[in-house]
């Protein structure tokens, strides 16, 4: 058996689902549920709440859970903007958030925020040690700088990057504190990029060992079946391929939620972040009473 793995659940922020007064209802639940992190994905091109104004919100109403984006598509934002943002939820929630990082694979995030897509990796690997320049309150250039707030985590706030290319590896070794893997992927193409990641890590000097988050969705309860189907058409409809890949992926039954999360810990996943297909409330208690 795995060791001793977390288990975090994400936050429904698609407009249709994401009431004010239901998300933050949420986020309470959630908070005093067995649940170590409440996690937002990032679309620009999609009909939902944006991640870190979600997560200030939750700030607010939660007191031990810890807050995280999984994932942000950093290189869709301005950095310093980013930095302060990033600080500020961490300064306000007493050091809870944990910022993932990714390039994301959709062109049309970028056509609508300015950016390139072709050299959105280029711009992460230009973004990580600015931004952990500015949490380090130096300054960015010549004259220009400390640009606040302070972070309550010295150094900034956990930072975990994405991906599932080599150059991942490398990044996480230079700027990261871990992996992370929000659509989980194939366990032998993890447990290799994962390998990848421990020897950049030892390579590069650093201490102690990067932590490694993964991610699934899930479906629980007698609609299972329509909700998993539903979310997956609005989140992947324009890839049909791609959509029924993801929708066989995902744990429907307790027993196959129960599987996903053996499969996790036996690969050496520090937190597994389940997200939900329903912003049902009944599909976070259901969770509750499966993981607790």
């Amino acid at each position: 058996m795995g060791h001793a793995m977390r288990i975090g659940i994400g936050l429904p922020t698609r407009v249709a689902d994401a009431r004010g007064d239901a998300l933050l209802e949420w986020a309470v639940r959630a908070d005093h549920g067995p649940f170590s992190s409440l996690a937002v994905t990032d679309r620009v091109v999609f009909d939902a709440q944006e991640p870190l104004v979600v997560l200030a919100a939750a700030v607010g109403v939660t007191d031990r859970i810890r807050l995280m984006t999984s994932i942000l598509l950093a290189p869709t934002r301005e950095t310093t903007l980013l930095a302060r943002q990033a600080a500020s939820i961490d300064a306000l929630s007493g050091g809870r958030f944990t910022l993932g990082v990714a390039i994301g694979a959709r062109e049309g995030d970028y056509e609508a925020t300015g950016y390139s897509f072709r050299t959105r990796g280029r711009r992460l690997e230009e973004q990580l040690p600015l931004l952990r320049r500015i949490w380090a309150g130096e300054p960015i250039t010549a004259g220009v700088g400390p640009i606040g707030p302070a972070p309550a985590r010295p150094g900034g706030p956990e930072m975990l990057i994405g991906g599932y290319v080599p150059a991942v590896a490398r990044r996480i070794a230079a700027w990261g504190d871990g992996f992370m893997a929000p659509g989980g992927g194939e366990p032998a193409a993890m447990l290799e990029l994962w390998r990848a990641v421990q020897a950049a890590w030892a390579e590069a000097g650093r201490a102690g060992q990067p932590r490694w988050v993964s991610g699934s969705y899930y479906a629980l309860g007698p609609t299972a079946e329509e909700d998993a189907r539903s979310y997956i058409e609005a989140s992947y409809g324009s890839n049909p391929a791609l959509a029924e890949r993801r929708l066989r992926g995902i744990p429907k039954t307790p027993t196959a939620v129960r599987e996903v999360i053996r499969r996790g810990a036996e690969m050496g996943v520090d937190e597994l972040i389940l997200r939900p297909c329903s912003a049902d409330l009944a599909s976070l208690e259901r969770l509750a009473d499966l993981v607790g």
